[in-house]
């Protein structure tokens, strides 16, 4: 399952890059993408993986890096 989601207020590539590494250490998530230029973060998942629990876990992370960033599904 793979879910597209936009972004608010990425202010900076290095942001991105950090966000993109932390989120692909999550278990659950198979490939994930965060491009500063498009403020577009995509996240593959496993089938059936519970996308909620895996999106507080993003959003908490995501947070830590860039507090001011909204994350939007698309």
């Amino acid at each position: 399952m793979k879910k597209v989601f936009k972004l608010i207020d990425l202010d900076c590539a290095n942001c991105a890059a950090k966000m993109e590494n932390g989120i692909k250490d999550i278990p659950e998530v198979e490939d994930c993408t965060v491009s500063f230029m498009t403020q577009k973060m995509t996240i593959k998942a496993a089938d059936g993986t519970d996308f909620d629990a895996l999106m507080e876990k993003v959003v908490k992370l995501c947070s830590k890096v860039e507090p001011d960033c909204q994350i939007v599904l698309k």
